[in-house]
């Protein structure tokens, strides 16, 4: 059953609409950064932009369906990360080196252990079983895997430069390589083999269709709510890393906590998902953020690498390919049989745990 809903003045008074305004107008006036106060009230708002982001990516998922909807969302977010990544890497500093490794590291890491792994816990603990398309899970993970080895492990075992970089005609390769490997599976997910990404809803349910004003304006919202949650995150990172100093834990763990703060609508939405029963939208969420995170970011930054002759260090130490081998090892047998359980998501998370342990615990 499906009906259309426009929008209202109550709908346009709602929280979605009023958190984000504020969290601008907050921003721009340059209030952030002026004690303790401040920073609470910049959390606040950010909380509350991404909670707003996710209820826009909603709209305009049911405007256009699945899955195009994630996508869009995954788009926006990568889009967003890159900016953030490239802003960082011109303005300079020595780690400007290994911004981008580490922070495409711990999206990855963040994602396929932690989204996924809250989401099937989330799901078990719910629905003690939940089903998807082994399909969609193996064609996310070939794509997924093959971009991982020849941008962050590769690097370490090639002889043109010392160390783990990648001289420019490789660098060049790997963006073509990386941009070929998502086209090509956007264009199965969207055109060739779209039913295997599209959740199999009941009958029953109810939808509704929103207008054409009301996707639209949610779209504005949507990229509205992802800049000013990058822009807020990149506002309380001073603070966040004098908390980091005062604990005594490396400068790495910084990374990890922005990389959680610009994921968050997009693990927001999945748990939701989750919790609905609908874990192939989970799913396309989680590994199509994954996917879009590594496969666009990297050939971004490495145009960024060229054009102002920034080194790029792109591959990881040896703890970092073992934890990352272990990830996709688990979320391969994971998501092998198509269905899930509680024991599934409760490894991931552990794996989650080591992972943020070794960053503050070398």
């Amino acid at each position: 059953m499906y009906f259309r809903k426009t929008m209202k003045l109550k709908e346009i008074l709602h929280y979605t609409y009023i958190f984000p305004a504020l969290a601008v107008l907050y921003y721009f006036t340059g209030l952030m950064g002026a004690g303790t106060v401040s920073d609470i009230v910049a959390g606040i708002l950010l909380t509350g932009s991404v909670l707003s982001a996710v209820h826009h990516a909603e709209v305009v998922a049911h405007k256009v369906g699945e899955p195009y909807g994630t996508i869009i969302l995954a788009l926006c977010i990568t889009i967003i990360e890159v900016a953030l990544i490239i802003s960082l890497m011109v303005a300079g500093g020595d780690q400007a080196l290994t911004l981008a490794r580490d922070t495409v590291f711990a999206a990855v890491m963040i994602i396929l252990n932690g989204i996924i792994g809250i989401c099937i816990l989330v799901g078990g603990v719910k629905y003690f079983e939940q089903y998807f398309a082994r399909t969609s899970a193996t064609t996310y993970l070939i794509s997924i895997v093959s971009i991982l080895v020849i941008t962050l492990i590769l690097p370490n075992f090639t002889s043109s430069v010392n160390g783990p970089y990648y001289n420019n005609a490789q660098l060049i390769f790997v963006s073509i390589a990386c941009l070929v490997i998502y086209g090509v599976f956007l264009m199965v997910q969207t055109v060739r083999h779209r039913s295997y990404f599209v959740p199999q809803d009941d009958d029953t349910e109810t939808h509704y269709i929103p207008t054409n004003t009301q996707t639209l304006v949610s779209f504005l919202f949507l990229v509205v709510c992802l800049v000013i949650v990058v822009l807020l995150a990149k506002g309380l990172s001073g603070t966040i890393e004098d908390v980091v100093q005062s604990m005594g834990a490396p400068k790495s763990l910084v990374g990890v906590i922005i990389a959680g703060v610009v994921l968050l609508p997009e693990g927001v939405a999945a748990i939701r998902a989750a919790r609905n029963n609908k874990i192939q939208s989970s799913l396309n969420l989680a590994l199509g953020s994954a996917l879009a995170s590594i496969g666009l970011t990297i050939p971004a930054i490495s145009a960024v690498s060229i054009m102002y002759d920034i080194p790029l260090v792109l591959g990881l130490d040896k703890k970092d390919i073992i934890l990352l081998s272990l990830s996709v090892f688990i979320v391969m047998l994971s998501l092998s049989r198509g269905k899930t359980n509680v024991l599934y998501g409760t490894v991931l998370l552990v794996n989650l745990a080591a992972y943020i342990f070794t960053v503050i615990v070398p």
